[in-house]
């Protein structure tokens, strides 16, 4: 396949621009290092684009040369946050402590001087570096020594991987980890900045002081990589491991390692072989063999582990086999790794090295199934094996992992042993997993219409089973990172069908996390891939799930123009449910642009399109919106009508968006004429969007109630309510949301005799509308205001009153939506 570009495109023009501002000084780069006040290696990864440099080095840079670094800005953001992690799901109440820590060795052996200097920089410094040579025992040390202070620091113990020097993947960095790790603190998503790394690194710091947790930032770079992610004030600690020696990190204390001893090493050995140790044990009983393990290994903690396995799990060689078998390697660590591999079955050794191209950080048997295109059983024997010859790690009882070292090898092994066609139908068959498996989650959890079924590639023999949509979710989670190294991966290999249905089976997720700026970015490759495809379907459900995005987003502008350019496509697709599809989000966008009659006319063709593609699911989403319309217009027994219609629409999940849609609609629609109804619908719809931790409908739902318990004439109730649902809107940073709720809450404390708060959030709607481009809010905002300054100001009430009909046009019924 044509390899194509990922992501790599604005970090490529970055540096571009760099080496520009390099020319300019006229310094070489340890020079210009210097005079910038950066380190030479960070320089040189910023220079030849394997890293985007944090902000502030950009501006170092600028000034230097005596540039302007502000047109850079918006390059600079497209490089650093191309596809920002997701935080998980917020839990009510208290988190529970995470322990996300490796697995402490049981063979720990030595390192008793460096362990404790680990100890004594925590306790004064609260952070400490630890550096040293590949395979040396960093992560060993850190780890044992986080398990030993897990005690003292019971809100968590923490660990990532920043992969600074794992082979044929960049450094993580530090937006996505911090993301990663306030997601492991449990942290609502809706307290995570969504751009900003000083902002992400605040956050952190900000949740870390008022915890006791200790972190391991295991495999750093350098000193820019970690820099954001330690801890500000508080009791919290950091651990963090590196092969360089972090010499920009001036504040923490260095912890260097070196090879173990003799002595050491030769207990390592005995301890990881299992022999007894004494005369008669296998290296006692020949010396000179064991002292050439010894000196084969480096004695490198690492290999010496991987070399005892050897033996223990081969009661019948000497340790002559052994030195005879190590010598065929190159180096030490090749030689061990490759021993252990030659000691494999044909199968076993065929799958270790495919292991190599696995995208993702962690894998499941499932993944690995599809790639050795095993059975799930096979694939699970073997990953068994290849853990007892300590190949394979295995931090959690489903999940798996290789360690850096043993990754490079299994991947230098597939490229010169296995024929290029076959790495390429194994990547191929990953690939092919990740798009069906996110299909069958995708399906599990209805909130949006169902789509079309995968056709990438073909189906894999097992995929995992998900009980219910919450199993679902749990898996996606667990998977986000390795869907988008799949999803990169496929775009670098011109896999453009995978590119294009991916992110549309990812839509269920993010919209139960609330999460829209890093699916716009997903959308916009989607779309790419769907034009280098060229099918007019893929094309017009591309343009419509961009448009869909964007109108998430608040951008609804760029909403219409995708909505255009889909219905184009649309005719000549010819399928009833793409047609039904773009229809239903028209109708959402015509009500936010001032519609009156048109979204219900949209809400009811998509109703009838649906129907004709034969989805009731998708027909029930049509009506459960026209009866919110109806009820918006003042078209209330309707509107109840239409609700219970769609509230008899049997469904396995009762917490799907239209049952949700329909009991909020019932609970305002009947609270004059039915009040314990209407607060019966709105409290169990409350219930099922705090069971569901979908934290805007639980907005949504208190708003809805604040406006039910405000027609009820219980004005104080009512405000409570509306105050909870803007606590939860002012924690979340995507501030378009507000413009749906700012309103109705005015109006509720016009009548509960809060006239200045009304017009103070009328008018702050009225700010926000335009920026949106939601004429129907504005025009709102419009009318609430006259309607407060009617008794105090009858010009300006007339005023006022004239805008919104400019808006809207004069059938618009404001009163009915305000109330």
């Amino acid at each position: 396949m044509p390899e194509r570009a990922a992501q790599g495109e604005p970090r490529r023009e970055l540096a571009e621009r760099l080496g520009l501002l390099q020319e300019l000084s006229g310094l070489g780069v340890r020079a210009l290092a210097r005079d910038s006040g950066l380190s030479s290696s960070s320089l040189s990864r910023y220079l030849n684009g394997q890293t985007v440099p944090p902000w502030p080095a950009v501006v170092a840079l600028c000034r230097l040369v005596r540039r302007d670094p502000r047109p850079l800005r918006p390059l600079w953001e497209r490089a650093a946050n191309p596809l920002p992690a997701p935080p998980k799901s917020s839990r009510q109440g208290r988190p529970v402590p995470r322990n996300d820590l490796p697995r402490d060795v049981p063979d720990f052996t030595g390192r008793a001087e460096q362990l404790a200097a680990v100890f004594a920089a925590v306790e004064s410094h609260r952070v400490v570096s630890v550096d040293g040579m590949a395979g040396v025992g960093k992560t060993c040390l850190a780890v044992h020594a986080a398990h030993r202070l897990a005690a003292d620091y019971p809100d968590g113990q923490l660990y990532v991987d920043l992969h600074g020097f794992t082979e044929g993947r960049p450094p993580l960095d530090a937006d996505s980890a911090l993301r990663m790790l306030l997601s492991a603190l449990d942290v609502p998503s809706e307290r995570v900045p969504q751009r900003g790394l000083e902002e992400l690194a605040a956050c952190w710091r900000s949740e870390l002081a008022r915890r006791r947790v200790v972190v391991v930032l295991d495999n750093a770079a350098d000193a820019d990589q970690v820099r954001p992610l330690l801890p500000g004030a508080g009791p919290s600690v950091a651990l963090v491991t590196s092969r360089n020696r972090l010499l920009g990190l001036d504040e923490v204390p260095p912890v260097s390692l070196d090879v173990l001893s003799p002595e050491e090493s030769a207990e390592l050995l005995v301890r990881a072989s299992g022999d007894p140790g004494g005369p008669g044990g296998r290296l006692a009983s020949d010396p000179r063999s064991a002292a050439e393990v010894l000196r084969r290994c480096g004695h490198l903690p690492l290999a010496l582990r991987l070399a005892g396995a050897r033996l223990r799990h081969r009661p019948g060689w000497t340790v002559g086999v052994l030195v005879e078998r190590m010598a065929e390697g190159a180096s030490e660590f090749d030689t061990a790794f490759a021993m252990s591999v030659r000691q494999l079955g044909r199968s076993q050794a065929r799958l270790f090295r495919l292991l190599g191209l696995l995208p993702g950080a962690s894998f499941d048997e499932y993944v690995v199934a599809a790639l050795a295109d095993l059975p799930v059983r096979g694939a699970r024997a073997v990953l068994e094996e290849l853990l007892d010859a300590h190949l394979v790690q295995q931090p959690t009882a489903d999940r798996y992992r290789l360690h850096d070292l043993v990754h490079q090898h299994a991947r230098r092994a597939t490229a010169e042993q296995d024929p290029a066609a076959e790495r390429e139908r194994a990547l191929g068959r990953v690939l092919d997993y990740y798009v069906h498996a996110a299909a069958a989650a995708d399906a599990a959890m209805p909130f949006l219409s169902p789509g079309a079924p995968p056709t990438a590639g073909r189906p894999p023999a097992g995929l995992p089973r998900f009980a219910d949509k919450n199993a679902a979710f749990a898996w996606l989670t667990a998977e986000y990172g390795n869907l988008l190294a799949a999803f990169e991966t496929a775009a670098a290999v011109g896999a453009d069908v995978h590119v294009y249905e991916l992110p549309r089976f990812l839509r269920a997720y993010f919209a139960r996390r609330c999460g829209t700026t890093h699916l716009n970015v997903l959308f916009e490759r989607s779309l790419a891939a769907a034009e280098r495809l060229g099918d007019p379907v893929r094309l017009a459900e591309a343009h419509s799930d961009l448009g869909f995005a964007r109108y998430n987003a608040g951008r609804l502008a760029e909403a219409a123009a995708g909505y255009e350019a889909a219905e184009l496509r649309v005719a000549q697709a010819a399928d009833a449910r793409v047609a039904a599809e773009l229809t239903l989000r028209r109708g959402y966008l015509s009500w936010d642009a001032g519609g009156v009659e048109e979204p219900l006319d949209l809400f009811r063709q998509a109703g009838r399109l649906y129907e004709e593609a034969g989805c009731p699911s998708g027909a029930a989403h049509a009506a459960a919106s026209e009866a919110w319309a109806m009820l918006q217009l003042g078209h209330g027994e309707e509107a109840a009508r239409r609700a219970r219609e769609v509230l008899d629409v049997p469904h396995a999940d009762p917490a799907w968006p239209p049952a949700l849609t329909a009991r909020i609609t019932l609970g305002v629609a009947l609270a004059d004429v039915a009040p314990e109804e209407a607060a019966d619908h709105l409290r169990r719809a409350l219930e099922l969007a705090r069971e569901d931790g979908h934290l805007n409908n639980q907005a949504w739902c208190l708003n809805c109630r604040g406006v039910a318990l405000r027609r009820m004439g219980r004005y104080e109730e009512a405000l409570a309510s509306h105050r909870e649902a803007f606590a939860l809107l002012d924690a979340l940073f995507e501030e378009h949301w507000k413009i749906h709720f700012l309103n109705g809450y005015g109006e509720t404390c016009r009548l509960a005799g809060l006239p200045e708060e009304a017009l103070r959030l009328h008018r702050q709607a009225l700010e926000l509308a335009p920026r949106l481009g939601n004429r129907h809010q504005e025009a709102l905002a419009h009318e609430g205001i006259a309607v407060v300054l009617d008794g105090t100001d009858p010009a300006g009430a007339a005023e006022h009153r004239a805008s919104a009909r400019a808006l809207v046009g004069e059938l618009h019924p404001f009163g009915a939506a305000l109330a």
